[in-house]
């Protein structure tokens, strides 16, 4: 059960500070107890002390952001003017800040490197893009896929993402104040499928250009027992066609569409973005990572845009609609995925 607001904040958010000082007091006795628990790996692959580099930095930036947003409490007249348009930019800079500092630590420490292919668009189609709000429905596999894509959206397309997360990521306290600063939605473990919808829909309802509300239609971390889980509720709704679809996709789950058509129905005049991403699919579990993380981690990433006008308006069109879209994204992962890593 998640804390109540007023422990999340006098409880966890010191306890992080004082974990991250500890942490980098003790830092020379982490590196030599991974740094022995890794000697009967080979060089290459003794990955424990990255794995420790990288949660020493997380922690320093996520230290250094919970600071941040006290000040902007403070200058906001305690709290009283975080909703006005000022204030908003500001928190948004600081997640730009945040999820920057921790893509150039996965940079530096893990290799990590990010291949983006995204299609060409003519100086109408560019000017067209910088009046209307984008819905980005992305497939959901591997660490940090969200992180990814959302540090993406603020930096390289100037966006102010909007994103419907579990509830249970507050219990990380910096994402816990500042998401909650800015229009996101956290959704309990035991919300309804309406009660979900709803939150999309405020989301969406009032856009503009600047803003791409981020959906994963899948609802969770791919793997095969979800997957199977996924087409077994399908077949037991009677819903033979997308269960018979969904069986034909080799590294997605179904889709849930009533999120996505949700978006779309709310913000009729926003285009939709889908994203393929392919490279750390393996990497499920804190295990998978300890044993099978590469020494360079390598991403690789499509994307294309559909146009409001191109969008079917009918739902059954619709779903139909997202599971073409679905099995583009699986065929592209099928071409592109690299080999797994061999545990080592």
């Amino acid at each position: 059960m998640l804390p109540p607001r007023i422990v999340r904040r006098l409880v966890l958010a010191p306890l992080l500070i004082a974990l991250t000082v500890i942490a980098v007091i003790t830092l020379p006795v982490w590196l030599l107890v991974v740094t022995a628990a890794s000697l009967r790996l080979p060089p290459p692959q003794r990955r424990g002390t990255r794995l420790v580099w990288f949660a020493v930095a997380w922690l320093t930036l996520e230290s250094m952001a919970l600071v941040a947003c006290l000040w902007l409490w403070i200058v906001s007249g305690l709290g009283g003017r975080l909703n006005h348009d000022e204030h908003q930019e500001r928190h948004y800079a600081l997640v730009r800040w945040l999820l920057a500092g921790v893509y150039g630590a996965a940079v530096r420490i893990f290799g990590l490197s990010v291949e983006i292919d995204e299609p060409r668009a003519t100086p109408e189609e560019v000017s067209r893009r910088l009046t209307r709000p984008v819905v980005v429905l992305s497939r959901h596999a591997g660490p940090g896929d969200s992180v990814l894509l959302v540090h993406h959206l603020l930096t390289l397309y100037d966006r102010r993402p909007r994103i419907v997360m579990k509830a249970a990521l507050q219990l990380d306290p910096s994402l816990d104040v500042m998401i909650n600063r800015l229009p996101n939605a956290f959704v309990p473990r035991e919300a309804t499928t309406s009660g979900i919808v709803a939150e999309i829909r405020r989301l969406a309802s009032d856009m503009d250009a600047d803003d791409a509300l981020v959906i994963f239609p899948e609802g969770g971390n791919f793997t095969p027992r979800r997957r199977w889980r996924a087409i077994l509720r399908l077949e037991r709704k009677g819903l033979v066609e997308e269960a018979t679809r969904a069986r034909g996709l080799e590294h997605l789950m179904a889709p849930h569409p009533n999120g996505a058509i949700a978006a779309i129905e709310a913000c009729p005049a926003a285009d939709v973005i889908f994203v393929a991403h392919t490279g750390l699919d393996d990497l499920v579990t804190i295990g998978d990572i300890w044993r099978r993380l590469p020494v360079r981690a390598r991403i690789k990433a499509r994307w294309w845009r559909v146009r409001a006008e191109d969008i079917p308006r009918k739902r059954e069109a619709q779903i139909s609609w997202l599971f073409d879209q679905w099995e583009t994204i699986d065929a592209w992962i099928t071409e592109n995925r690299p080999a797994p890593v061999s545990p080592a």
